[in-house]
């Protein structure tokens, strides 16, 4: 048996069809403003990530160059391995440049901090670029927000009794190291990453 649906029938499901149709037109774009949101988060913490860790390898490189003028010439250079000889100066200037290539902008400078006993940069950043438009008013002119905190982790450990006068032998995480005051050049020290990680810390 066939059923046919009168005109009346007809004219009454037509505003329904449409009314679902707008619902689905709204959800549609709705999903679209919050997965443009998502991607303007993650852009600015993907920022916020490499600022951080920009800062604390800047902050390393001082550390390595201090060590590497301290050894034989300063009777306490083993201080400089424990990470928190530094004075950071160039640290915001190589967050900032990182910044901007991930075309994002540092929020009050690298900001020195200290995660768990290890010393390091905090840095906020914001996007120079907008969630763009959406169906959700003001997204156009809305910047993402992001930061990161990046520390520096000495990675050495030597004997307490060690004559900074003399041959000390560095365990770097598994690394032997040898260095003697005595016989000593830069070019002996190994590459940063062996005597200090820098990771984020959050």
């Amino acid at each position: 048996m066939t059923t046919h649906l009168s005109s009346d029938d007809r004219g009454q499901t037509l505003p329904i069809y449409i009314w679902l149709t707008g619902i689905l037109l709204f959800a549609a774009f709705a999903f679209f403003a919050f997965a443009q949101a998502a991607s303007a988060r993650n852009g600015a913490q993907s920022a916020a990530d490499a600022a951080a860790l920009a800062a604390a390898q800047d902050a390393r490189d001082e550390l390595m160059e201090g060590l590497a003028g301290a050894i034989g010439n300063d009777d306490q250079w083993l201080d400089w391995l424990d990470g928190d000889l530094f004075k950071g100066a160039g640290a915001t200037a190589a967050a900032e440049l990182l910044a901007a290539e991930n075309d994002s902008t540092v929020q009050g400078g690298a900001q020195p901090t200290t995660v768990n006993g290890f010393p390091g940069y905090r840095v906020a950043i914001e996007t120079q670029y907008t969630v763009g438009d959406s169906i959700i008013p003001g997204t156009e002119t809305k910047h993402a927000k992001a930061h990161a905190t990046a520390v520096i982790e000495p990675r050495c450990t030597f004997a307490q009794d060690a004559d900074p006068k003399k041959l000390v032998e560095l365990d770097c995480g598994g690394d032997p190291v040898d260095i003697d005051p005595e016989d000593f050049n830069s070019d002996d020290l190994p590459d940063a990453s062996v005597l200090f990680s820098v990771h984020l810390a959050e």
